[in-house]
């Protein structure tokens, strides 16, 4: 029986990966150092935790659900007590694109992280249908990064990752830089900020005398139906109207050379902030 140890098992994304994880087969060690913490395992999932170093015994794998801002810590305190062939595997790339892990050239360094649940799904279930994070009801994709390891270890990573993410329906294979280009240069930089500003707008026109319900309801549809279009869901193209809007508005909301954001330097400069 494969034996993982999960730190930080109390945590906001922790508690996920707790909940799945009982699920199966594996062998699972909860650590958790807050209280907090500790009391939500123990309420929830009748889990109780052991210490870090109790954990790593006999471990198979490792996986630090822990902030990017402190894996460098936990890691360096951790990596260096493990048995050669350790598995550890990190949920965000981060900490290991930035050098925060310690170097061993004996065990496995594996990176994985969800796609979340898509736009265009068809969901059978409400649980599937209010799944937006994904490692609940609806099915997701997610993505995996060997930055150190074997074949077989990847493979492990692979099967660990399927688990704490299921339900899974794709599992796709990229290297810690691409990964890097994923998140948080697509996702966070780049989607993110787009996202927000879509809601800032929203609420400029609800300022401007809209109400609010059909400001919304406005907003999501046409955000439906023109990603639909834009993403090949759906045959089509955008009105004339549609076109010239975009020519004239682009240029007052982008700046001409908003692609820098994902030069080698600037993903660097940005994963540098985040951890």
């Amino acid at each position: 029986m494969t034996r993982i140890a999960l730190f930080g098992a109390g945590g906001k994304m922790g508690t996920r990966l707790t909940r799945n994880l009982l699920k199966t087969d594996f062998d699972v060690a909860h650590v958790e150092l807050s209280p907090e913490g500790q009391q939500r395992l123990k309420d929830d999932f009748a889990v109780t935790c052991v210490a870090p170093d109790e954990a790593i015994i006999g471990a198979d794998v490792v996986v630090l659900a822990v902030p990017d801002a402190v894996i460098g810590k936990v890691a360096s305190l951790v990596v260096p007590k493990l048995a050669s062939g350790t598995v550890v595997i990190c949920l965000d790339p981060a900490a290991p694109h930035a050098g925060h892990l310690p170097p061993r050239d004996d065990i496995a360094y594996f990176v994985t992280h969800p796609c979340h649940p898509g736009l265009f799904r068809n969901e059978d279930s409400e649980a599937g249908r209010r799944d937006f994070f994904g490692g609940v009801a609806a099915p997701q994709g997610i993505v995996n990064a060997l930055m150190q390891g074997s074949e077989a270890q990847y493979a492990l990573g692979d099967a660990v990752a399927r688990a704490i993410f299921a339900p899974v329906a794709r599992s796709h294979r990229v290297t810690v830089e691409h990964m890097a280009y994923l998140e948080p240069g697509l996702t966070e930089t780049v989607c993110a900020s787009l996202v927000t500003v879509l809601r800032e707008a929203m609420e400029e026109v609800i300022r401007r005398g809209i109400d609010r319900d059909c400001a919304r309801e406005f907003l999501l549809g046409h955000m439906s139906v023109l990603t639909a279009v834009m993403f090949d869901e759906i045959p089509g193209k955008f009105s004339e109207a549609c076109e010239k809007a975009i020519e004239f508005g682009k240029p007052m909301l982008m700046r001409d050379d908003w692609k820098k954001v994902f030069e080698p330097e600037e993903i660097r400069a940005s994963i540098v902030r985040i951890t």
